[in-house]
């Protein structure tokens, strides 16, 4: 029988609720994508926009289940966008506008998004995939009448003018917990985009765990700067783990950049950063120029490809700046393990922890992880055997959204993908991947996609990608080509040849033609000896 306790369902509306009532007077901050000024504005005053543009969804028809896409950096906006979508119980649906141009027609397509909110910066991907979104009935600005652009698009709507007159009094429905709450998709690694819905349930525990000083520590005394993208597994949950804890949240809006990134840390004292090591490395290399210390800063959250031990390094003695790896997926929502700092760790020698630092760390309460062999037997935890890396828990997808491949779910685990060692007081360290996809600054590359391109030039016979490593980008796409015989191209011809397919941070920075290529006795390219012969090419190109 059920214990005597209110069974009360975690909502999203809820937490922008708790928000406003118990952390009103925190701020929110943002540099604007307009260029214009640093917005700022408190927790109360999201709520209370946030409840408009709830209103205004509601008054053009959008439904619960309904799907509303967006295409926006960091800002108050996109975060007012996050809770009005979900608290009227539709599905915020980010895309990451990063991807090639077909990649981004698949998934709002497939996803069937009624209306997408935009950024300025990327009205010209609308433009160019107006006609092949048939079913989008508006494109929203996210912007003021002064900056609305002059575009070939006509169902543009601007965002302010669209919320002004609304109430900012609503009654949030009381939806099921389970109900779908974000969306996002995978980067087609192999194959289409895979979609990933989150449930108000999900991101609610999500955020909590977030909170936990074993985690990111998030709490009201933090001030956190979110480098990575809100379209990127929404931001890692920081937008709702920030408004849990009444953090003062500062975003970039679409300043990456080196200097911008610095310029706001100090102006706004920003105590905990989050991003991907391309990232970092562009603020430690403008650091450096002006010969700086980022003295406000505790520490530093690096997730989506692993970082060097110089990185670490650099951060610790130039800085006094902890950098602690986090691991997670799209299908994990996304935090799976932390790296974060522990008595044992802190009374290791220096070199010692910097070795223990490398690793992905280990899974926050919630989060079970296991290694298994081919033949589906689990293996030991003593961070020398390596396995097909699974996972399981309470904010970890069971199926793809509308996807009829779930092999990844068969077993009731999550299989990541990934290949990986689990140490004896559980620190789990990514040493391969099982499929042969390219992480470059944080984001996959498909190798498959890019071969299929480049054998279709008519000089070419069979194409080879890998992913070796590269200084600032973590690891970059190498193309290995065979031509047919009596045939001939240059590497910048086939890299011309592909470029017009692909998206352009996709194509690969250099072209090897050799005469033959590793298969193994099935057929398949046996891409394993490719990466290590090849594995100092473009550090070599670089220095030549």
């Amino acid at each position: 029988m059920p214990g005597p306790m209110m069974d009360r369902p975690l909502l999203i509306s809820d937490l922008i609720e708790h928000a406003e009532t118990y952390h009103a007077k925190m701020e929110i901050v943002t540099r604007r994508v307009e260029g214009d000024y640093i917005h700022r504005y408190t927790y109360a005053d999201a709520a209370k926009r946030a409840r408009q543009l709830a209103n205004a969804l509601q008054k053009l028809g959008v439904k619960e289940g309904e799907r509303i896409g967006t295409l926006a950096w960091n800002t108050y906006r996109h975060y007012e966008v996050y809770f009005a979508t979900s608290g009227i119980g539709a599905v915020c649906h980010t895309i990451n506008p990063r991807l090639f141009a077909e990649q981004i027609e698949y998934i709002v397509n497939h996803a069937e998004d009624s209306y997408i909110f935009v950024d300025l910066t990327f009205v010209p991907i609308i433009e160019g995939l107006i006609s092949k979104m048939p079913k989008v009935k508006g494109f929203i600005i996210m912007t003021d009448e002064e900056h609305m652009p002059d575009s070939s698009v006509d169902n543009l709507i601007c965002y302010e003018t669209l919320i002004a007159d609304e109430s900012d009094e609503i009654t949030w429905p009381r939806l099921d917990e389970n109900a779908p709450a974000a969306l996002c998709y995978t980067s087609g690694t192999t194959g289409n985009p895979k979609g990933v819905m989150y449930t108000h349930r999900s991101t609610i525990i999500h955020a909590y765990a977030c909170c936990m000083r074993e985690a990111l520590d998030v709490s009201g005394m933090t001030t956190i700067l979110p480098v990575v993208p809100m379209f990127h597994v929404c931001a890692w949950g920081v937008p709702y783990s920030a408004s849990m804890a009444g953090a003062k949240l500062v975003m970039p809006g679409a300043g990456m950049d080196g200097a911008s990134l610095h310029e706001l840390i100090e102006t706004e004292q920003a105590d905990t950063l989050l991003g991907v090591p391309t990232v970092w490395l562009g603020l430690l290399n403008h650091m450096d120029s002006i010969g700086k210390k980022l003295d406000c800063v505790d520490k530093v959250v690096i997730g989506g490809a692993a970082a060097p031990l110089s990185m670490i390094k650099d951060f610790q003695e130039k800085h006094d700046i902890f950098a602690l790896h986090a691991w997670g997926m799209t299908e994990m929502s996304p935090l799976g393990t932390v790296n974060s700092m522990t008595p044992a760790m802190k009374a290791l020698p220096i070199e010692e922890r910097y070795q223990l630092q490398l690793k992905q760390g280990r899974p926050v309460y919630g989060i079970e992880l296991e290694i298994f062999d081919d033949n589906d037997n689990s293996l030991p935890h003593d961070g020398k055997a390596r396995g097909r890396l699974m996972a399981r828990g309470p904010w970890v997808a069971s199926e793809y959204y509308k996807n009829d491949d779930q092999s990844a779910f068969d077993s009731g685990w999550f299989d990541t993908g990934d290949v990986s060692t689990i140490d004896e007081n559980g620190y789990m360290q990514i040493v391969d991947r099982s499929k042969d996809v390219i992480k470059s600054g944080g984001e996959w590359i498909s190798s498959i996609e890019i071969e299929n391109f480049a054998v279709g030039h008519p000089a070419v016979k069979e194409a080879c990608v890998i992913g070796v490593p590269h200084p600032k980008w973590d690891e970059r796409p190498l193309l290995l080509a065979i031509l047919n015989e009596g045939l001939s191209t240059t590497g910048q011809e086939l890299l011309d040849f592909v470029s017009d397919s692909i998206a352009k941070w996709w194509i690969p920075d250099d072209v090897i033609f050799v005469s033959e290529l590793p298969h193994t006795a099935t057929g398949k390219l046996l891409k394993v000896n490719l990466r290590e012969e090849y594995k100092d090419h473009l550090t070599a190109k670089e220095t030549t």
